[in-house]
Parts: C-alpha cells; sequence; structure tokens
C-alpha cells in the first residue's frame, strides 16, 4: 500500500470513528413520552425512529422522530449549533403545506436533538425505483415534478425567511398511500456538522456545482430537481456516474418514450451555471406544465404503492422476465408467476439437454440454498418449514414447522442444523431427528443465514444486529449493532467475522465482538462477503462489487454492473463469479477487478453461483437452471422450472441441487 493510500485511508478511519454511535433501541423512552418502535434510517449524524406517542394512551399515535449527533467539539461551537437547530426547528414548525411533513415537537438531550414528526405512510421514489426493471413513464414523472414544483415554489416564497431545500433526491420524495408526494429529511442535521473537514451539504450526483462551495440558491433545487427527473426517466444513479458529465448521458438515448422538448427542459435544470437554469421552482413549474399541455390524456397520478386484489393478480400473471428489482430474497410474501413448460429443445447446437434425477415438492416457495451433509439434503421454504430428504433419491425423511417463512439457508454443525424464520427465531434442530433442541429469539425476522465457527453460530436480524451464539444451548456470547438490519449472511476466518447490512455498511469484527473497520457502499449490501487472497469480496444494492482489503476495510477496486447486486461472489482460482439483477453473469479477475466475460440471461440473477471444475451453475428469475462455461462463458446446458429462481445451487456428488419459486427441490446431472 502506497503512502498516500494510507493516508486516505486514515482519514476514511477517522471520519468512520466520528460516525460510531449508539442508536436507541425499540422500547427506549424519549422524553418519558415517546417509545421507539424502530429504525427507519440511519446516516453519519443522523437517525430516524418510528415511535409511539404514550400520551394519546387510548389509541396508537405514531410519529418520526430524527435524532442529530452535534459533532462539533468546541463548547462554544455546540452551544450554537443548538441554538441554529431551535431556531430551524422552530421555522419548520410553522410551515403549512399538504406535502410537508406536520412538525409535532422538538427537544434536545445532552449532544443530541429531536425532532418529532408526522409519520409518513408510503414508500420513498428510490426505493420504488428500485422495483422497476424500466424507467417511468414521462408523463407520470412530470406529475410528480409538478407537485414537487409546488412545495418547493411555497418554501422558496415562505416569508420572513425563504427555505432552499438543498437535498433533494428520490430517498427526500416520498409517494403516501394516496399517491401524493411529499418531501421529508429537511436536512437540519447540517448546524450539528460544524466546519468537519470535508462536509458538504447534499448528495453527490444530485448536488448542484454551487452547493460544493456553500452556496444555496432557489435554483440549486431546480438542479436537484432536474437530476431525479433524469435518475427516474433513464434509471442511471447519478451518484455512480462521473460528476457533473449530464451530456454525456442524454435521456433520449437511454429512454426512447422521452420526448426532445422534456430533454431540452431536464439539460436547462442541470446547467452547469445557474443562471442558465430556470431561477426557481414557480418558473420550472410552468414550463412542466406547458410541456404537458400538448397531451390529450391528463396525466393520472399512478400510486405504485396501491395493491392489486389477488382476484386480480391471479387473473393476469406477470411474465418471468417482468419480474421487479426487488423480488429478491427475503420477501415478506413469496411470489408465484408460473413461465412456460418445464423442458425447452436446446437452442444452440452446443447445448446439452438434462432432466432432474428427481424433485421434490413442498407447499410453497423455496428461496434457500440446500445443504448436504452424511447423503442428506436439508432446504427451507416459504411454507415455515425445514425438509430432510436424501440426497440419491429425494425421499422426504421428516420436517420442521417454523411459525413463518424461510429464506434462510441451513447451517450444519456437528449433529444440528441451524436455520434462521422470519417468525425473529433461530432454530436448532436435531439433523437426524429433526426434533428441536433450542431456539433463540431476535427482535425482528431473521433472513441472514447462520454461519458455524468456534462451537458458535453467527447470524444477523432485521432488528439491526449481529449475533453470536453457542451452537450447543443458544446462549448469546456478544451481539453487535450493525447500522441497520443484517440480511447478509457472515463470513468467519479464523480471526474475523465479516457481514453486510441494509444500511449499506460492511463490517470486520473480533471473536470478542470487537469493530475492526467499516466499510461504507451508497446503498443496502444484503450480499455475503468471501474472502481470499487477504480481501473481501461484496456486491451492492448501489450496483458494484467491492474488493476490500481484509486488514483495512480500505476498497482495493470496484466494478460496475448495470443493476443492484443481491448475487453473492464466489471464487475459484483467480476468478470471482457473481449475479447481477441486470440478468448478467460476471467474471472478474480478483486482483484487478478487470471482467473476463459475462453471460446474459433474461431475467435478473439473484442466486449465488457455485462452481464445479470448469462450470459455473446459477439460477435467474427467467425460470432457468443455468450451466455455464467458467474459463469462457459459453452456456452448457440449461433448464427451465416453473417460477423464479432465486435459490442458490449446491454441488454434491454429481448433483446439482437447487430451489425454485414453483416449489419444487431439484436434483439436475452436473
Amino acid at each position: 500500500m502506497s503512502s498516500t493510500t494510507r493516508q486516505l485511508a486514515g482519514k476514511r478511519r477517522s471520519t468512520t470513528k466520528l460516525n460510531q454511535r449508539a442508536q436507541l433501541q425499540p422500547g427506549d423512552m424519549l422524553q418519558e413520552r415517546y417509545r421507539v418502535m424502530g429504525t427507519l434510517g440511519v446516516g453519519g449524524f443522523s437517525a430516524v425512529y418510528q415511535a409511539r406517542d404514550m400520551r394519546f394512551a387510548s389509541v396508537t399515535r405514531l410519529c418520526a422522530i430524527k435524532e442529530m449527533v452535534n459533532a462539533t467539539g468546541d463548547p462554544a461551537a455546540r452551544e450554537l449549533a443548538k441554538r441554529s437547530f431551535e431556531t430551524e426547528a422552530s421555522i419548520l414548525a410553522t410551515l403549512e403545506h399538504s406535502a410537508v411533513p406536520e412538525v409535532y415537537d422538538y427537544f434536545s438531550e445532552g449532544d443530541r436533538s429531536y425532532l418529532v414528526m408526522e409519520y409518513i405512510r408510503g414508500k420513498d421514489l428510490e426505493g420504488t425505483m428500485e422495483e422497476r426493471n424500466e424507467p417511468f413513464e414521462p408523463a407520470l414523472v412530470v406529475e410528480w415534478a409538478l407537485q414537487v414544483c409546488d412545495v418547493l415554489s411555497y418554501l422558496h416564497s415562505h416569508q420572513p425567511q425563504p427555505i432552499v431545500f438543498r437535498d433533494l433526491k428520490p430517498s427526500n420524495i416520498m409517494l403516501d398511500q394516496q399517491g401524493r408526494i411529499r418531501l421529508i429529511d429537511f436536512g437540519i442535521a447540517k448546524v450539528f456538522q460544524g466546519n468537519a473537514k470535508g462536509t458538504m451539504i447534499g448528495t453527490e450526483g444530485y448536488s448542484p456545482p454551487e452547493q460544493y462551495r456553500g452556496e444555496a440558491s432557489p435554483a440549486g433545487d431546480v438542479y436537484a430537481l432536474g437530476a431525479t427527473m433524469h435518475h427516474l426517466l433513464s434509471l442511471k444513479d447519478p451518484r455512480l456516474e462521473p460528476p457533473f458529465s449530464w451530456q454525456e448521458r442524454l435521456l433520449p438515448d437511454l429512454n426512447a418514450k422521452v420526448s426532445a422538448a422534456m430533454n431540452a427542459l431536464v439539460v436547462r435544470c442541470l446547467s452547469y451555471n445557474a443562471k442558465d437554469r430556470y431561477q426557481n421552482a414557480m418558473e420550472l413549474r410552468e414550463a412542466l406544465q406547458a410541456l404537458a399541455r400538448p397531451s390529450s390524456t391528463p396525466v393520472q397520478a399512478i400510486n405504485p404503492n396501491q395493491t392489486a386484489s389477488p382476484a386480480a393478480v391471479a387473473a393476469t400473471p406477470p411474465p418471468v422476465s417482468n419480474v421487479p428489482a426487488a423480488v429478491v430474497p427475503p420477501l415478506p410474501q413469496p411470489v408465484y408467476a408460473p413461465p412456460p413448460p418445464a423442458y425447452e429443445e436446446p437452442t444452440t447446437s452446443n447445448e446439452i439437454t438434462v432432466q432432474p434425477l428427481w424433485k421434490f415438492k413442498c407447499e410453497d416457495e423455496i428461496r434457500s440454498k440446500p445443504v448436504v451433509a452424511d447423503k442428506m439434503v436439508y432446504v427451507g421454504a416459504y411454507d415455515n418449514n425445514v425438509y430432510a430428504l436424501t440426497k440419491d433419491t429425494g425421499e422426504f425423511k421428516w420436517k420442521y414447522p417454523a411459525t413463518d417463512g424461510i429464506a434462510s439457508s441451513p447451517c450444519v454443525h456437528k449433529n444440528d442444523i441451524f436455520i434462521g424464520s422470519a417468525d425473529h427465531h433461530v432454530y436448532s434442530i436435531g439433523r437426524m431427528t429433526g426434533k428441536l433442541q433450542w431456539r433463540f429469539q431476535t427482535g425482528g425476522p431473521v433472513y441472514s443465514s447462520p454461519t458455524a465457527a468456534f462451537d458458535h453460530i453467527f447470524f444477523g436480524s432485521d432488528d439491526g444486529h449481529m449475533y453470536a451464539i453457542s451452537a450447543a444451548n443458544g446462549r448469546p456470547l456478544w451481539k453487535v449493532k450493525a447500522h441497520g438490519p443484517v440480511r447478509s449472511s457472515p463470513f468467519v476466518s479464523d480471526e474475523f467475522v465479516y457481514f453486510g447490512t441494509e444500511a449499506g455498511y460492511v463490517f470486520s469484527f473480533d471473536m470478542r465482538g470487537q469493530m475492526k473497520w467499516q466499510f461504507q457502499a451508497k446503498r443496502a449490501v444484503t450480499s455475503s462477503p468471501i474472502l481470499a487472497e487477504d480481501m473481501i469480496f461484496v456486491g451492492s444494492m448501489d450496483s458494484t462489487i467491492y474488493a476490500l482489503d481484509a486488514n483495512s476495510g480500505w476498497a482495493i477496486w470496484r466494478t460496475r454492473t448495470g443493476r443492484p447486486i443481491i448475487s453473492s461472489p464466489v471464487v475459484s482460482g483467480d476468478i470471482l463469479y457473481i449475479g447481477s439483477s441486470d440478468g448478467k453473469l460476471y467474471a472478474l479477475d480478483i486482483f484487478s477487478g478487470r471482467q473476463i466475460w459475462t453471460f446474459d440471461t433474461t431475467g435478473q440473477i439473484a442466486s449465488s453461483p457455485a462452481v464445479w471444475q470448469d462450470a459455473v451453475y446459477f439460477g435467474s428469475t427467467d425460470g432457468y437452471i443455468y450451466s455455464i462455461d467458467a474459463r469462457k462463458g459459453r452456456l452448457r446446458w440449461r433448464y427451465r422450472t416453473r417460477g423464479y429462481v432465486i435459490s442458490s445451487p449446491v454441488i454434491a456428488d454429481g448433483l446439482v441441487l437447487v430451489g425454485s419459486c414453483d416449489h419444487h427441490l431439484y436434483a439436475l446431472p452436473v
């Protein structure tokens, strides 16, 4: 590592220490009034919690509480920040607009200040984008932008003090249950960051150039709205592109439905010089209205959060190739969309025809990875059961019922099976008898697959913790806070535990539960890390594959894919294999991240690949199980199931064992 790299790593570690702080836990009380129900989001200097106002004893009144940490070291500066917070909280409390959450209360406790706001039921536009395979319709984006302009105009003309939002982006724009736009997170945590080196108000990619210099104006909000519109229309995340390179990503090249007029409007919003943009939200609103005027059909405010009736869904099942980006494990409710029949003639001359040696049907989707031990196969399913089958014939031996669905993959250790469930528990089951040995309760669903090492079981939970418990009796050794739900499965080395979180962190903890380092990606890390050549490899929902130094957490290289990554990597020799929701399986050089080859499917790849001899095996949401030549990326064979294949395969004694959302576990010849 060069001296420059070491200096940068040192700076990153100091910033990381600044961000380390204890989070509130479910059940904690604030002001003897607000009971914390859970965490909604975590940032560097702030966190947002769902809470219940206990003053309303006869009804459940929910609220959102934003907690801000005063990060300034100077006592005078800390007092100034506290007064600034009170001033800005008072201003927010005066806002009266349907798109602005109502402020109920604010207060300070020690070095933390709290803003109590209306709790909005709905989904932000970033989460909505992650569920789609395609850009939004231009007419819908115009309707949303008009609603945003309406609230920005209100803020920009607010008296006695105009308000510039300064952090407009998809994750700060919510669609409530009625399909209306609501702005969230007014960013008043800025007053606590003081003059910390490297602090920038706003978000890279959405913030205008002048905001990097500390200048804020209504034209800056226009720029951010233009960047948001571009993202919605193209699905090209500006945080992952070179700064201010919009001219290289013209909308008609990315979305044929975008007209020249709409492209011109967005390009003007994104002008580098503020004077070349629409000067305020009212100007932009007039331009948007003119853009929408020629349409003979009025634009409707569509609510993507609205769920169709079961009858309607049954009548019009979606095609398998149109699975939304969020159909990846884990899901609260399973989805089943039957594709065409299970067998098709080979489409290439070198494609080998395969048929299952056996298949076993359970009562619901199989998304977990099976495990093999002593000629037995164990697998969990969304029908709440763990199944034990004979490896050679698929003969049923026993099943054990949890009380909710199982997306976690089983772990075999000595004579027991360990598996997590959405019912908040990890179960220890005798693998020969199917009888419960013990169970351990967490504060949330367990989608993370347990890992056994040193007679302990390591796993994460949606309660925001990583756990280490005794394999013998389930007694806890330690649990550590992880800034968000942990759905990644831990990798345990001789000294350290590595895992990712839905808050975007990758952690390294030692065996005592002491953190060694943390690395932050730009989005959730559901992918499970793997260690090879003193590097940690992992994928992220920010569409990036990371290679991190195992000792420091410093990023050695990063490689982009076309869409978010749920698939976990596997390393064979000097090649890393990983799938992406862009439908490609990637083969990369582990030392440089250089792409060796990619293989295209017609679905998304959430399945994690398995390598055996000269072949790679994986599933896709197009319904196929694939076998690919490991060196050249050529198709060897594929077999079509009747459901999404999100389960990851395991190879044992010449068999490929993998589950499908068609409720079957398949045994195919390698």
